[in-house]
């Protein structure tokens, strides 16, 4: 059982489908907190996480939820987004006057929704949930936005497709299990590390430029405040490397310069699927569609 954030339908379940094929089994969490706890308490096997979109950039909370949780990172998926404003059929643009959808769905697609501002946005915990409120509690000048799995599962009509602002619109997941469970992956060529660098004059600048010294390519740094030490952050970094030794080797040259080193995860690096066309992520849409309506 695999924990994911939202309901079915969600580009969550996608991103599952997608790392563990289309036969596994979800459990659906209304939070990322939820999500967490699944895995560490055994109710989940293992979690698919949202960690950041290539819009709306980093979901902040979610390096606090994986820092305290004690999980491991052993895997990742970028996910292609499409957004489309659903709607009831029979529905037109000019009926619409409200829109539902989760906050970063709704930020996702700011130059669309700007041009209707007349319309209520109303957030809500998740795009595919608002789909299928939508069907089971019919409002008339009410639509939704979220994907196609959730117009397709839901029959709603596509009012205005790919609404969101980038068509380069990518959501990157994490794949999260317990240290115990986490399985040895041989030729990892990516890692996520947690750090803090000392409060002093240019301790940052010489963690990167040991980093830069190993040949090693710096691929996220992400600030993240620390409750209760005022203008005080921890860093989460994601390493990419052709070497597990590079690896090994810059994690020398960090141990005198940070505090709290720790390796989060070791893995392969995940597959962005073409934005253009039908890629990986539509085929699976298509897949996944074909098995709920048999």
């Amino acid at each position: 059982m695999i924990a994911i954030q939202g309901f079915e339908g969600s580009f969550h379940q996608i991103a599952a489908r997608q790392h563990f094929g289309a036969g596994v089994a979800v459990q659906p969490c209304r939070s990322f907190g939820e999500l967490t706890a699944a895995v560490v308490s055994g109710n989940a096997a293992a979690a698919v996480m949202a960690i950041e979109n290539s819009i709306a950039g980093s979901i902040l909370p979610n390096y606090t939820l994986l820092r305290r949780a004690g999980l491991r990172v052993v895997g990742e998926v970028y996910l292609h987004i499409r957004q489309h404003l659903l709607a009831l059929p029979g529905q037109t643009m000019a009926d619409i006057r409200e829109v539902h959808s989760h906050p970063m769905a709704l930020l996702q697609c700011t130059d669309f929704l700007g041009r209707y501002p007349h319309w209520r946005l109303v957030e809500t915990e998740d795009t595919a949930r608002s789909a299928q409120r939508l069907r089971e509690q019919p409002r008339p000048g009410v639509a939704a936005v979220a994907g196609q799995f959730a117009a397709d599962l839901f029959d709603l009509a596509l009012l205005a497709p790919d609404i969101h602002a980038e068509p380069h619109n990518y959501t990157r997941f994490l794949v999260l299990t317990r240290p115990a469970d986490a399985p040895v992956e041989s030729r990892p060529n990516k890692a996520s590390l947690y750090f803090e660098a000392p409060h002093a004059s240019g301790s940052l600048a010489r963690v990167l430029t040991a980093v830069a010294a190993q040949g090693v390519n710096l691929s996220k740094l992400q600030s993240c405040p620390q409750p209760g030490r005022t203008w005080h952050y921890y860093f989460h970094a994601d390493l990419e490397f052709d070497d597990p030794a590079r690896l090994t080797d810059t994690l020398t040259a960090l141990a005198p310069l940070t505090e709290g080193l720790q390796v989060l995860g070791s893995y392969r690096r995940g597959r962005m699927a073409k934005a253009e066309g039908v890629g990986a992520v539509e085929e699976i849409v298509k897949a996944v569609t074909k098995e709920t309506s048999c």
